[in-house]
């Protein structure tokens, strides 16, 4: 528990930068200027009740996948169930914890957290989750070393805890990892997928993904084929007849590398 309580208080008063949203919602808020935030967050932040406080910080102490690999690597097979996160988080607040906060022009500062900044931060990281041990064999054995972390992470995420949704995984994994088919951008994707449409297993997933593919191909020749002008005073604002308008680059990029993601992990599980 000493190892996991060290690294609970590296990791939240390690520097984090203010993403601009924060920035944003503080002066629609509070009618905070981005030159005045850092004396905010020293003197007047902490005032605040718990909700505004979270609203904040939100931003910043919301772990994401990376956040919960460090702690995937440190637990290995082991968890820690929920009834002992009110003692870890009780541990870190009256330490006390404090976070160093970078604001745009480079400065930090330094801010004791408040449990509800703590609890959202340890809730998330899925202390509690597992990696089956099938599947925790074949991550040690076969998986870049770097990658390792990240996919233990992957392994104990919530959308995984149904066993149909688990062989998905499981599936993908076997047939890829220790493979030149294997990509940790596709096990990344794969997760993305599986949390936003849920599907029940394998071979549900193999019947949705003819139709995503359909909706891709035509987003893609329609984001590649602008509409023709309505007008020619329009028309001449954007270059009369050479056609300025951006392409749509990045968009069309983005389908094009979701539609390969789908062929491949097609592939993987009808092999």
């Amino acid at each position: 528990m000493s190892s996991l309580l060290d690294t609970l208080v590296q990791e939240l008063e390690r520097p984090r930068e203010l993403p601009a949203q924060v920035a944003g919602h503080l002066a629609s808020t509070y009618d905070i200027g981005r030159d005045a935030i850092g004396r905010f967050l020293t003197a007047d932040l902490l005032k605040l009740e718990d909700y505004e406080l979270d609203l904040i910080l939100s931003p910043v102490f919301t772990p994401g996948l990376n956040d919960q690999a460090i702690f995937a690597r440190l637990l290995g097979r082991d968890s820690i169930p929920r009834q002992e996160w009110p003692a870890l988080v009780r541990q870190l607040f009256t330490r006390p914890t404090r976070a160093q906060l970078v604001t745009a022009d480079g400065s930090a500062h330094s801010v004791s957290l408040r449990e509800v900044s703590i609890e959202r931060y340890v809730h998330r990281l899925r202390l509690d989750g597992a990696v089956p041990d099938a599947l925790f064999q074949l991550i040690n054995d076969l998986a870049p070393v770097a990658d390792r972390p990240l996919l233990k992470a992957v392994a104990r995420r919530a959308i995984w805890n149904i066993d149909g949704r688990h062989q998905i995984l499981l599936r993908y994994l076997t047939q890829t990892v220790g493979s030149d088919s294997y990509r940790m951008e596709d096990v990344s994707a794969l997760l993305r997928l599986a949390e936003t449409y849920q599907p029940s297993d394998a071979a549900d997933l193999l019947t949705r993904i003819p139709r995503w593919q359909q909706v891709l191909r035509h987003g893609i020749d329609v984001a590649a084929d602008p509409k023709p002008f309505f007008n020619e005073r329009v028309q001449e604002l954007h270059g009369g007849g050479r056609d300025q308008r951006p392409a749509e680059r990045s968009r069309i990029d983005a389908k094009q590398n979701e539609l390969a993601f789908l062929d491949r992990l097609k592939g993987v599980l009808a092999g």
